[in-house]
C-alpha cells in the first residue's frame, strides 16, 4: 500500500499532498515566466513612455551632432568629405548603442529593489534567473528600436551601403550579442550599488574611456601609442571595425572573433556573479 507524503502544516489546519517535483521548475516553465516577465516590463514601458526617450533620442542627436560638428575635420582626415565621415560613424554608433542602452538596465535592477518589487518576486515559485533574462530581452528590445532609428537616420542623410543586406543584419545581430553580454555587467552593478545615481554615475566612468578612446568616432592613428594600445584591447573597437567590414566592405573576420570572445568571456564570467548575487539578494 503507497504512502503519500503530506507537506507540514500549520496546528489545525489539514494536511495537503505535496505536489509531484516542487521546488524544480523546468525549462518550459521557465521559458513561460520569462515571457510573463519581458509582458510586465513593456507593460511598464507602456505606462511610461518617457522611458524610451533615450532609446529614440540618443541616435537622431548623436548623429547629427557629430556629423556636422565633426564630420568635415575627420571626413577630411579619412581623404573625403562628410560623406565618407557618415559611412565611417554609423557602424562605430551602432557599437556605442548598445553600451549606452545596456546601462539603463542596472539601473532598472536597483530601482526594482528600492521600490520592493523584488520582494513580491521573492514569494512566487519563479527561477531567479528568469526576472534577469527578461530585463535583458527587454533591453534588446529598446536596443533593436534605437539601432533601426540609428540607420534611419543614417540613410536620410545619405549612408550608402557597401556590402549587403546580409551584412547589415549581421552587424546588427553582432551589436545585439555583444550588448545582451555588456547587460549582466551593469546588472551586477545594480545588484550591488545602493542607489541608482550610484549604477549611473558608474557607468558613465565605465562608459566614457571605452566609447571615446575606441575607434568609434575617429580614426586611431592620430593617437598617441599608449591609448593606441589600449583602442586596439577595447572591446567597443574590434565591434565598430567588425561592423564597418560587414556594412561598407573591408576584413571582418579578426574583430568579429574578438567580439564575440569578448561577448562570450563576459556572459560566463560575469552572468553566474549576477545570477549568484540576485538570489542572495532576494
Amino acid at each position: 500500500m503507497s504512502t503519500a507524503t503530506l507537506t507540514p502544516t500549520p496546528t489545525g489546519s489539514v494536511p495537503q499532498k505535496a505536489l509531484p517535483g516542487e521546488g524544480r521548475i523546468g525549462l518550459r516553465a521557465n521559458l513561460r515566466h520569462i515571457g510573463a516577465l519581458v509582458r510586465r516590463n513593456l507593460l511598464q514601458i507602456k505606462k511610461d513612455p518617457e522611458s524610451m526617450f533615450d532609446a529614440v533620442l540618443m541616435p537622431i542627436i548623436f548623429t547629427l551632432l557629430f556629423v556636422y560638428v565633426f564630420g568635415g575635420s575627420v571626413g577630411g582626415s579619412l581623404g573625403g568629405d562628410r560623406q565618407d565621415y557618415l559611412n565611417y560613424l554609423i557602424p562605430g554608433l551602432m557599437a556605442m548603442m548598445g553600451m549606452s542602452i545596456a546601462s539603463a538596465v542596472g539601473t532598472g535592477v536597483n530601482d526594482d529593489f528600492r521600490k520592493g518589487v523584488m520582494d513580491r518576486f521573492r514569494t512566487m515559485p519563479i527561477a531567479r534567473s528568469s526576472v534577469l533574462i527578461a530585463k535583458i530581452v527587454v533591453e534588446l528590445g529598446r536596443m533593436m528600436v534605437a539601432t533601426f532609428i540609428l540607420l534611419a537616420m543614417g540613410f536620410a542623410l545619405g549612408m550608402e551601403l557597401g556590402t549587403s543586406v546580409l551584412g547589415l543584419i549581421g552587424a546588427i545581430a553582432l551589436s545585439a550579442v555583444f550588448g545582451a553580454a555588456i547587460m549582466w555587467i551593469f546588472i551586477l552593478l545594480g545588484l550591488s550599488m545602493k542607489t541608482a545615481q550610484a549604477v549611473q554615475g558608474t557607468g558613465m566612468l565605465v562608459l566614457m574611456p571605452l566609447q571615446f578612446g575606441s575607434s568609434i568616432f575617429a580614426p586611431t592613428q592620430t593617437m598617441p601609442g599608449w591609448l593606441q594600445t589600449f583602442t586596439e584591447y577595447n572591446p567597443l573597437s574590434n565591434l565598430a571595425d567588425a561592423a564597418r567590414g560587414l556594412m561598407m566592405g573591408g576584413p571582418v573576420a579578426h574583430s568579429v572573433w574578438v567580439t564575440l570572445g569578448w561577448a562570450a568571456a563576459i556572459t560566463l564570467v560575469v552572468a553566474p556573479l549576477a545570477v549568484s548575487k540576485f538570489r542572495r539578494k532576494t
